[in-house]
C-alpha cells in the first residue's frame, strides 16, 4: 500500500520536477463581494454554486482565507501587489494604485506571458495597454460601453416586474438592496456577466497558442445583486434565516439599515444568493471554454471573492468592518495533476496569492512581499511556519483586526467620521477595542477584553508588529505614548 509520503511525492512530482512542453497558463477568476460562507463546498445549503464546487473538488480549497481589507479597491490592489493595503498606498475605495507599484501582472509579463483583464478591477482610471502590466485591458468602463452598445434582442415579457436603476443611499435600503428580489431587466444571454464570460472565452481561443495570464472579474454578487429574469424564482426568501442581532449591536448598526423588516432582510438574502448563482454560472462558462480549447490541463486557475459580506450579521448588509463574514472569503486553486486535491484549514491571507502564483509559474518574485507562498499546501506538505493569525484593516473607519484560531481583536481609533455612508448613532465614539473568544462565541457578540487583558495586550502588540514591518512610514512612529497611540498613528489613512 502506498504511504502518505509516496502519494504526496507522486502528486508533487509533475509540479516540481518534470519538464512540460509549454509554459503553463494562468486564469484568475474574481467574484465581487462573494463571502466565504456563500459556497456549496463550504457547507452552505442555500448556495447554488455547482461550478465553483467542482473547481474546489478538483483542486485545493482554502477554508480559512481572509482578505486584507473588507472593501473592493484596497483588497484588489493588495492581492495584485502582494502588499498590505497601507503599503500599496490604497486603503480607500476611490484611490488609484500608483503606476510605479510592481504587480503580479507585471511580473508575469516579464516572464513571457500575454496578460489580459476583462471586467472590474477598481483601478479608478481609464484603461490603456500596459496599465499595471496588462497588455489587453478591458476594464469595467470598457465592458459597460461595449455591453450597452449591443442591441437588446429580447425584452422582458409583459407582466414581469424588474428592478429599478441602482441608486444606493438615495433610495431606501430595501430598494437598492433588492429586498423584493427583482431580476435585472434582461435574460441570461444578454446579462453583463454573460457578456464578460463570452469575451473571456474569445480571449482564450485567440491566445491558446501562447502562454497567457487572464484575469476575469465579475460584478456579481455585489449589490444590487443582479440576476437574469430566468432566475427570479430560483430561491425562496422564506428559506433564509435572518441572523440574530444582539443588544450589543444596537449602537453600531448603520442608520440606513434600521428600518429593514425581517421580510426585507430575507428578500435581500435571497437576491444575494441568486446573484451568487449567476456568478457561478458565468464562472462555469469560462471554465468550460478553457476545457473546449484544450487548455484546462495546463492552466493554473485561481478563484477568489475580493472581500466578504455581512448579510444581516450584526444588523449590517455590507462589508466595511472586521466581522468574520466581511473578511473570510473563498479561495480556490486548481492545476490538474500538478497540485493536490483537498481542503486546507490553516490560515491564508490574500497577500499570499501573488507570491503563490509566481512561485508556481516560475515568475520573478515581487520586490516587496508581505505574503508567503502557499505552494507547500498545494504539494501536500505542511509549511515550516504556518500562519498563526491573519490581519485585516479598514482604514476608512481607522480600524484593524487580528484573528487567531481562538481570538479576534478589533481595534478602532473611533475618531474618524467615516465617508462610506454607513454612519451610526455615534459617528465618532472614541478609541475602543473588542476581544472575542471565537471558540465560545463564533458570532462575535460578547466583548471579553476586560476579563482577558493579557490576551488583548498580546494581540495589540501583534497588530503593531504587523504595521511596523510593513508600513512605509514606520520610521516616523511617535517615540512615546504606548501601543495604542502607535496603533492610532498607523490606522490613519494616507490616501485621503
Amino acid at each position: 500500500m502506498p504511504t502518505r509520503r509516496s502519494v504526496i511525492r507522486t502528486l508533487a512530482a509533475p509540479l516540481i520536477g518534470q519538464s512540460r512542453p509549454q509554459r503553463p497558463n494562468f486564469l484568475f477568476l474574481i467574484g465581487d463581494d462573494h463571502a466565504g460562507y456563500a459556497l456549496g463546498a463550504d457547507g452552505d445549503p442555500l448556495a447554488l454554486t455547482p461550478n465553483l464546487d467542482r473547481l474546489a473538488a478538483e483542486g485545493t480549497r482554502f477554508s480559512r482565507a481572509y482578505c486584507n481589507s473588507p472593501v473592493c479597491t484596497p483588497s484588489r490592489q493588495s492581492f495584485l501587489t502582494g502588499r498590505m493595503p497601507h503599503s500599496a498606498g490604497v486603503t480607500r475605495l476611490p484611490t488609484r494604485l500608483s503606476e510605479d507599484q510592481p504587480t503580479l501582472a507585471i511580473q508575469l509579463k516579464k516572464a513571457g506571458y500575454r496578460t489580459g483583464v476583462i471586467g472590474k478591477m477598481h483601478f479608478n482610471q481609464p484603461s490603456r495597454p500596459g496599465l499595471h502590466g496588462f497588455d489587453d485591458p478591458m476594464l469595467e468602463q470598457d465592458v459597460t460601453k461595449a455591453w450597452n452598445a449591443a442591441s437588446v434582442k429580447r425584452k422582458p415579457e409583459a407582466g414581469i416586474r424588474t428592478k429599478p436603476p441602482w441608486r444606493p443611499f438615495k433610495d431606501p435600503a430595501r430598494i437598492w438592496l433588492n429586498a423584493e428580489k427583482l431580476p435585472y431587466p434582461r435574460y441570461d444571454e444578454e446579462m453583463r456577466g454573460t457578456f464578460i464570460a463570452r469575451r473571456a472565452a474569445e480571449y482564450l481561443a485567440a491566445h491558446r497558442g501562447e502562454p497567457f495570464a487572464l484575469w476575469v472579474s465579475f460584478g456579481e454578487p455585489h449589490s444590487p445583486f443582479d440576476f437574469p429574469i430566468e432566475d427570479r424564482d430560483l430561491i425562496q426568501a422564506s428559506k433564509y434565516r435572518v441572523p440574530r442581532v444582539g443588544p450589543e449591536d444596537a449602537w453600531q448598526i448603520p442608520l440606513i439599515f434600521r428600518d429593514l423588516s425581517p421580510e426585507d432582510k430575507q428578500g435581500i438574502a435571497a437576491a444575494y444568493y441568486t446573484s451568487v448563482h449567476c456568478l457561478d454560472r458565468n464562472a462555469g462558462r469560462v471554465l468550460g471554454a478553457l476545457r473546449q480549447n484544450g487548455l484546462d490541463e495546463n492552466t493554473l486557475v485561481v478563484y477568489l471573492g475580493d472581500n466578504g459580506y455581512c448579510l444581516g450579521h450584526h444588523g449590517r448588509f455590507e462589508k466595511h468592518s472586521c466581522y468574520e463574514p466581511a473578511i473570510r472569503c473563498p479561495l480556490l486553486m486548481r492545476w490538474p495533476g500538478r497540485i493536490r486535491r483537498g481542503v486546507v484549514t490553516d490560515f491564508a491571507e490574500f497577500a499570499d496569492v501573488a507570491p503563490t502564483v509566481l512561485d508556481l509559474l516560475g515568475g520573478e518574485p515581487l520586490p516587496v512581499r508581505h505574503g508567503r507562498s502557499l505552494r507547500p499546501y498545494l504539494e501536500g506538505r505542511k509549511p515550516s511556519a504556518p500562519r498563526d493569525h491573519v490581519f485585516a484593516e479598514y482604514l476608512e473607519n481607522e480600524e484593524a483586526c487580528i484573528r487567531t484560531a481562538k481570538w479576534k481583536l478589533i481595534f478602532c481609533t473611533g475618531r474618524r467620521r467615516r465617508g462610506d455612508g454607513y454612519e451610526t448613532d455615534n459617528p465618532t465614539p472614541g478609541r475602543y477595542l473588542r476581544l472575542y473568544d471565537l471558540e465560545r462565541d463564533p458570532g462575535e457578540f460578547t466583548d471579553v477584553a476586560a476579563t482577558n487583558p493579557r490576551v488583548a495586550g498580546q494581540l495589540q502588540g501583534l497588530m503593531l508588529d504587523r504595521f511596523r514591518k510593513t508600513h512605509p512610514e514606520a520610521a516616523q512612529e511617535p517615540p512615546a505614548g504606548g501601543v495604542e497611540t502607535a496603533l492610532e498613528f498607523y490606522l490613519r489613512p494616507r490616501d485621503d
